[in-house]
């Protein structure tokens, strides 16, 4: 079977998912993707060129049989443009993020046009897949409200249709590269933060919190990693001052410093107003660091709900206090992150890329997939 993933964000998770399905996939998965850059334009114009792509694609490989485009095509438009290269060819969407519940940063105004994109797009293709269980249910929440605001023809008939056709499957993470890397006891605590360096993952709040643990004097270091922005946040350059050698690492870090890092750390946190999969923490808990989330977003569904009142914060206080207590019972926090470390295990790419498989050659054959929940619940 021949496969296009369309990915006009070609960056981060979207990177990670689209190039991690085509080298685990059993099929031929062909990648036609723009950079990461101007991530607005590439939502309202990439479908222009990249349906110019898969034309040139199509014309010197021959036909595909399904195309799966990502949270950030205008997947109406694509179809327009390419309904002569793709014939009768399936369209799937995977749905990274929404555009609904993005938090907007105070330099920010909403737009109706990015989400109406994500709902048009859901709106004709074959199949929908959502990378967790609270991204599915919070899109179908929001929605009906979403549509609402129009002032007629406001479309509630289709969104049953729609999330009749909706499923789950995780992002894949490719763990594997994490196995072998020996971890060795360090005298000082390592607490990690490896996600965006963006407003929705919460610089500010993190900071804060840093800040109160090294108030009270606990023995710890702090690694800054993550993709980088051209101005950093200004919490995180005030924080490096502040901090000096407890800050052990500030920046992105390529592959093989990023597995030593993460292998080095005992503690992985997050301060993220937005989270719907979480590639980064599944990461760092898979290589052994013990998690403290927020206990609400998709952080509920990834940790064993045995685990939720040691890893999951309500509060700014709460989130402190539990950071404290792993520093103070290092080893038992150690064996918590070895038993969730190894719940994670189920997102790697081995895994998860014949669940994709499964997906698209049942839509290929006219079959929707139940809408069943995550394997990772």
């Amino acid at each position: 079977m021949r496969v296009a993933v369309v990915e006009p964000y070609l960056g981060g998770s979207h990177a990670s998912w689209a190039l991690g399905y085509q080298a685990h996939s059993r099929h031929d998965v062909a990648v036609l993707s723009h950079t990461d850059r101007f991530w607005k334009w590439r939502m309202h114009g990439a479908h222009v060129t990249l349906a110019e792509e898969l034309e040139s694609e199509v014309k010197r490989y021959g036909p595909v049989d399904v195309v799966v485009g990502s949270s950030m095509l205008n997947g109406a438009g694509f179809l327009g443009l390419a309904r002569r290269t793709i014939g009768d060819a399936a369209f799937v969407i995977y749905m990274h993020e929404n555009q609904l519940g993005y938090p907007l940063s105070p330099r920010d105004r909403a737009d109706l046009s990015y989400p109406m994109i994500n709902w048009t797009s859901m709106a004709v293709a074959d199949l929908v897949i959502f990378n967790s269980n609270f991204h599915r249910s919070e899109w179908f929440e929001e929605v009906p409200r979403f549509l609402r605001q129009f002032p007629d023809y406001q479309q509630q008939s289709f969104v049953p249709a729609v999330e009749r056709r909706a499923i789950v499957l995780p992002v894949g993470v490719d763990l594997r590269r994490f196995d072998g890397i020996s971890r060795t006891r360090r005298e000082v605590v390592r607490i990690v933060w490896n996600q965006r360096w963006e407003y929705d993952k919460g610089p500010r709040e993190l900071a804060t919190a840093i800040r109160e643990l090294d108030r009270r004097g606990l023995d710890f270091d702090l690694v800054l990693a993550g993709e980088q922005f051209p101005t950093d946040p200004d919490e995180f350059v005030q924080l490096r001052n502040e901090l000096g050698d407890k800050m052990a690492h500030y920046g992105w870090a390529e592959e093989d410093e990023y597995v030593r890092l993460l292998a080095s750390s005992d503690i992985v946190v997050s301060t993220a107003h937005h989270e719907f999969f979480g590639i980064a923490i599944t990461e760092a808990v898979y290589a052994g660091a013990f998690p403290v989330l927020p206990g609400r977003l998709v952080y509920p569904e990834r940790i064993p709900t045995r685990f939720h009142t040691k890893c999951l914060y309500q509060t700014p206080q709460d989130f402190v206090g539990k950071i404290e207590w792993a520093i103070a019972h290092r080893t038992e926090a150690a064996e918590i992150a070895q038993v969730i470390g190894s719940h994670m295990a189920a997102a790697d790419w081995s895994l998860v890329a014949t669940q994709y498989d499964q997906a698209l050659e049942a839509v290929v054959a006219g079959e929707t997939p139940g809408a069943g929940e995550s394997p990772l619940r």
